[in-house]
């Protein structure tokens, strides 16, 4: 494939690290292994703009790349091929499952500064059943894979819903570049913002550059089940149309945390530099 810019990603590259997180991405079981079903791509702005119009079909061809990997790693080792002709008794690999719902997957702007074309970050979700021993919970997987000035990383971690937890903490109701959405609060503390390479954002918004990478930490309290604001943004944040206190102070680049949180009642309008509002209400819908 040629490509337009000596640095730039193409959509065979797009595809190619996508099938490459889902490989690092998965968790094998005692009877199946299972691959992440939800993938954020993030693109810079150049590629994203030169790609635009081909994303459906990258998407469409990257769900096929998807699907041919699963055939591929779910083929019988020639190994096992011959312990079936010698009928030796052998436990077969547990097979790799597609996502019950299908790849799901987006692709966005990377607003880090940082960022340079040809760059493509990814962050992928793999939902981990709950274990059997007691006083465990479920378990997300998320992982994350790049490819950097052409060097290649992988990061995973784990969390953990506690066992017993309510299904829903709260909802937030919002409309973005996507159009009107909502989204369902399961643990004790998100961040939302637009993300961004080295930024993990739990829920991610596709909006104008005023709302920032990291924008605000929203928190529950399991004590007492109250929810607290902390704005990490340069644009501001209200709730209910009242500007709250920034946690943040700027030198330069340099940013420090005071970790400064304000109250958040049980219904409430939070604006995200009046850009971006998320209708909050607590105790799910």
């Amino acid at each position: 494939m040629t490509r337009l810019a000596t640095h730039s990603a193409t959509a065979r590259d797009i595809i190619r690290e996508l099938v490459r997180n889902m490989r690092e991405g998965l968790e094998p079981l005692e009877y199946s292994t299972l691959a992440p079903a939800i993938y954020h791509v993030y693109l810079h702005a150049d590629d994203l703009d030169r790609l635009r119009g081909l994303i459906p079909r990258i998407v469409d061809e990257a769900r096929r790349a998807l699907d041919a990997e699963l055939s591929i790693l779910n083929r019988t080792p020639l190994s096992n091929q011959l312990s079936n002709k010698l009928k030796l008794s052998r436990k077969a690999a547990p097979k790799v499952e597609a996502p019950p719902g299908g790849w799901m997957i987006d692709i966005l702007e990377n607003t880090d500064d940082e960022t340079q074309p040809g760059d493509i970050v990814i962050y992928s979700e793999l939902a981990l059943p709950a274990k059997p021993d007691y006083g465990t919970g479920s378990m997300t997987k998320r992982i994350a894979t790049s490819r950097l000035g052409g060097e290649l990383k992988t990061a995973q971690k784990y969390e953990e819903k506690p066992a017993g937890a309510p299904e829903t903490y709260a909802t937030l109701a919002y409309e973005d570049n996507k159009g009107p959405q909502s989204y369902r609060m399961t643990k004790n503390q998100i961040v939302i913002g637009r993300g961004g390479r080295d930024y993990w954002t739990d829920l991610t918004l596709e909006t104008l550059p005023d709302v920032s990478r990291e924008h605000i930490r929203l928190r529950r309290d399991p004590a007492t089940g109250k929810f607290f604001v902390k704005d990490l943004s340069r644009l501001g944040t209200t709730i209910d149309g009242r500007k709250i206190p920034s946690s943040v102070e700027y030198a330069g680049d340099e940013k420090k945390d005071k970790n400064l949180e304000v109250d958040l009642p049980p219904r409430a309008r939070i604006g995200l530099a009046d850009v971006v509002f998320l209708d909050f209400q607590a105790g799910g819908e």
